[in-house]
């Protein structure tokens, strides 16, 4: 499976791919709960998670990829879904109240210049919920899912990505824990999978999903730090 916008809507009107989307649309809720009066945007894939926002949200938006392409969403409504290059966000410094990245980190050209633009875009006091396939998990090593491609991470990974990118871990959990195959028998007992996986082997589900907030204290550059620098010594001169 090609991760662009036509084979992920393709996945997620599958019943392995409704599935999917409850599952990680549930965790989403737990981590975030209402989003009343902010702003929320996705970048990668989000649109199946963002329709529970729409009437809670003060502005909300999609934002995908150039790489993926990008589809009008919602289909019947004003178009909140927008095509970027993911080095330079159409958003203003300091402008997300919550963020989710979604079918995107694991596939991104440089994923360091990303995260910087994220830290850009995410107030203060915003929160990053990242979404990416378990490098442990069952679903990294399946191909016939979204969860299949680009590269996996794992937890210690992750963690040091997010760290050098001034994004501070806050809570990590996994999910998808049943099979990636699409049968009917474990379509329908997905919920217990789920629940005993948790239970039982919670370094081996699908994905990782890991909150983040902005550190502010210091800049997101060392570039920003020496011409600031330069700038002084220049005045004091």
């Amino acid at each position: 499976m090609h991760l662009d916008v036509a084979a992920l809507k393709e996945f997620y009107a599958t019943p392995l791919g409704q599935i999917a989307r409850r599952l990680l649309a549930r965790r989403i809720r737990a981590h975030w709960g209402a989003a009343t009066g902010d702003t929320v945007a996705a970048l990668g894939f989000g649109t199946p998670f963002l329709g529970a926002y729409r009437n809670e949200a003060k502005q909300i938006c999609a934002l995908m990829p150039a790489s993926q392409g990008a589809l009008i969403w919602p289909p019947s409504a004003a178009i909140l879904s927008t095509l970027v290059e993911e080095g330079s966000l159409p958003l203003r410094d300091n402008s997300i109240d919550r963020l989710l990245v979604v079918h995107c980190l694991e596939v991104a050209e440089q994923v360091k210049p990303l995260l910087r633009e994220l830290w850009r875009v995410v107030k203060p006091e915003g929160r990053v919920l990242v979404v990416v396939p378990n490098r442990r998990g069952l679903w990294a090593h399946v191909d016939t899912t979204p969860f299949g491609q680009g590269r996996p991470y794992s937890r210690s990974q992750l963690d040091l990505l997010l760290q050098q990118s001034l994004f501070t871990p806050m809570s990590w959990e996994t999910a998808l824990h049943l099979p990636p195959l699409d049968r009917a028998m474990l379509v329908r007992s997905a919920a217990a999978w789920e629940r005993i996986g948790a239970k039982m082997s919670p370094r081996f589900g699908g994905v990782l999903i890991v909150e983040a907030r902005k550190e502010t204290t210091a800049p997101i550059s060392g570039k920003a730090v020496r011409s600031k620098a330069l700038r002084e010594m220049v005045t004091i001169r």
